[in-house]
């Protein structure tokens, strides 16, 4: 495909104030807030079970958690006593035992339930954010890059699963015990635990100061690691490319500075998060041996027993490490919360080409015509270069129309204005006399057959790349369709014939029998409209004319624009547009436009003139 047509980077130069690189600069608005946690436990809410019984399960355990203290002080103040009762002091340690038992059936069930709401609502957003990624136009994915989303839908997923399924437990589980054994303290030793409480803004405001540092470089780091990925993918991709020009040092370097670039923003997160824990940890410990301090004084004047400083010292314990612990937990609640608003950009995403509300239906049965009318369009990446202006066409149902022209001429962007992926910005488009923004573009679609230029085959088999242009055929069907396209004798010879997986975008066959499996699934789609560009361009000679005859016939009953660089295949059209910077310059058969003198004679003089005899 003309790359000037598509507005792909492809064989064409970016112009100067051309967006930046998605692979240099992929960071969307940072984060503000935890709120985007909010979209997580909507997810979540679809499963008010599991939920519950998560819940239960964290506050058993930090029930049973809090409980050891106390039997602690029991123990102590009973079995070190003189004339101690051994009948209460073994009680106590039955039910000591029984606590521990409890925790550890709590803590499975809540590593299970938890576990499972993790796992549940990734699985559920990753199915959201791609069935609305598929929604989205092309001209999104050029300008959105396609690797960094990827990244988002498997970092940024991995993230989400981490908070729902240890994060959160382990802030609300933290959060029990913190409270539940402040309250414990108060009981305990009121005068004392109040010293302690005083302190508890003291850990607050680290907490809050350092949160919003760590808020933006953890968002910049999990940009970091999606630039990574993306850069990944695309040298990965590009192999051949890569060796066949020596630049595997070239490429080495550019993934070293972008893996150092993420490690250093990594380390200012880890530095950020590491301040924060310990300046937490040093409040809440020297609170807590302040407080050891003062017990001790009151065991040494006899106004404490020696179980309740135990208790006291213990439950002290497990209430700092709590609040430690939720310093550390907030950082990775900002991370989440990062991840969750990347993705959350993705799936509130709205397509710009979407149903109107009341569609029009198209005619039945179709005719097949297709009509341009002073149409201009600008592709959103290059604003400032027209594609088309003032373009009209009227093609007639069963008319066969070549569109031909020197690269950027506008060629590609007329098939990608008649599958409605783009609207114009001025002028109409009809199908069967119906305004294509007046349609649903799914019927628009549905009555058009396209082969690209590229046969562009999934990684699957060849019976469903092949049935993908018609889901519900049959094999005959999709046999037929392999014959008229000469697909067939090397299907044949396939291993498992259609059943044969045709490996990662169909790199097991060769280019010219990856453009006949794309032709056999357009001739399945048996629409009455068929765009085909430059669709036997990957054919030997020999594949080319038998292809050709099959396309021929089939055009017989279609209407059919073909875009041709080789100006050889369109002899046979009915009628020849020529195409020049967006504008039609000429049209008429092949024998007038040669007479003419015009682009389209001088196209043909050096084709033809270039060819063997």
């Amino acid at each position: 495909m003309d790359g000037a047509d598509t507005g792909t980077a492809s064989g064409a130069e970016a112009p100067a104030d051309a967006p930046p690189d998605p692979i240099a600069d992929t960071r969307p608005p940072k984060a503000k807030s935890l709120r985007p946690l909010k979209m997580i436990w909507r997810q979540a809410l679809n499963y008010p079970a599991h939920i519950a019984l998560a819940l239960l399960a964290l506050t058993i355990t930090a029930s049973a958690t809090l409980a050891i203290p106390a039997y602690f002080k029991v123990i102590i103040d009973q079995g070190f006593a003189p004339g101690s009762d051994m009948g209460r002091i073994d009680h106590a340690f039955e039910l000591m035992a029984m606590v521990v038992v409890v925790l550890a059936l709590g803590t499975a069930l809540r590593f299970y339930f938890v576990s499972w709401l993790g796992e549940r609502v990734v699985a559920d957003i990753r199915g959201k954010v791609q069935a609305n990624l598929l929604r989205l136009e092309p001209g999104f994915y050029e300008e959105n890059s396609p690797r960094e989303i990827s990244s988002r839908m498997t970092s940024d997923t991995v993230l989400i699963e981490q908070v729902v399924g240890t994060t959160i437990s382990v802030a609300l589980r933290n959060s029990l015990m913190a409270v539940g054994g402040t309250i414990y303290l108060f009981w305990l030793v009121p005068q004392l635990t109040l010293w302690m409480v005083v302190l508890i803004p003291a850990v607050v405001v680290p907490i809050a100061v350092f949160g919003r540092r760590l808020r933006a470089v953890s968002r910049t780091s999990q940009d970091r690691v999606a630039e990574i990925g993306a850069l990944v993918t695309e040298v990965l991709a590009a192999m051949k490319i890569v060796q066949a020009f020596n630049q595997e040092n070239r490429e080495r370097d550019r993934f070293i500075a972008a893996v150092e670039h993420s490690f250093a923003t990594a380390r200012r997160r880890i530095l950020i998060r590491a301040a924060m824990t310990s300046i937490v940890i040093l409040i809440v410990f020297g609170g807590i041996v302040l407080l050891m301090y003062r017990g001790a004084v009151g065991v040494a004047s006899g106004s404490i027993s020696g179980g309740t400083i135990a208790a006291v010292v213990i439950t002290a314990g497990l209430v700092a490490g709590a609040f430690g612990s939720l310093a550390e937990v907030y950082g990775d609640l900002l991370r989440g919360a990062g991840a969750a608003s990347r993705l959350n950009e993705l799936l509130e995403e709205a397509p710009a080409i979407a149903p109107p509300a009341r569609p029009q239906p198209l005619p039945r049965p179709p005719r097949g015509s297709l009509s341009f009318r002073n149409v201009a369009f600008r592709y959103p990446t290059r604003p400032e270069v027209p594609a088309l202006t003032d373009f009209s066409l009227e093609v007639e149902p069963g008319e066969t129309v070549a569109i031909v022209g020197p690269s950027g001429a506008g060629k590609s962007t007329i098939f990608q204005l008649a599958e409605r992926f783009y609207d114009p910005q001025a002028g109409t488009i009809r199908l069967d006399g119906i305004p294509l923004t007046a349609a649903d573009p799914a019927d628009i679609r549905e009555r058009i057959a396209f082969v690209p230029q590229d046969g562009v085959l999934f990684s699957a088999d060849a019976r469903d790349n092949l049935r993908y242009g018609r889901w519900d055929a049959s094999d005959a069907e999709i046999w037929d369709a392999a014959r008229a396209a000469n697909a067939a004798g090397f299907l044949e010879r396939l291993p498992q014939g259609l059943d044969t997986f045709l490996g990662e975008n169909g790199t097991r066959l060769s280019g010219g029998q990856q453009q006949r499996l794309a032709i056999a699934r357009a001739l399945l789609r048996d629409a009455p409209i068929l765009l085909l560009d430059e669709a036997t361009s990957a054919l030997d000679a020999e594949s080319e004319r038998l292809v050709q005859d099959a396309l021929e016939r089939l055009m017989e009953t279609r209407t059919t624009l073909v875009i041709a660089h080789r100006l050889a295949t369109v002899r046979a059209a009915d009628r020849i547009v020529v195409m020049e910077d967006g504008r039609i310059v000429e049209q008429g058969t092949h024998a007038a436009l040669a007479r003419a003198g015009g682009l389209y004679a001088r196209l043909a003089r050096l084709q033809f003139a270039a060819e063997p005899a």
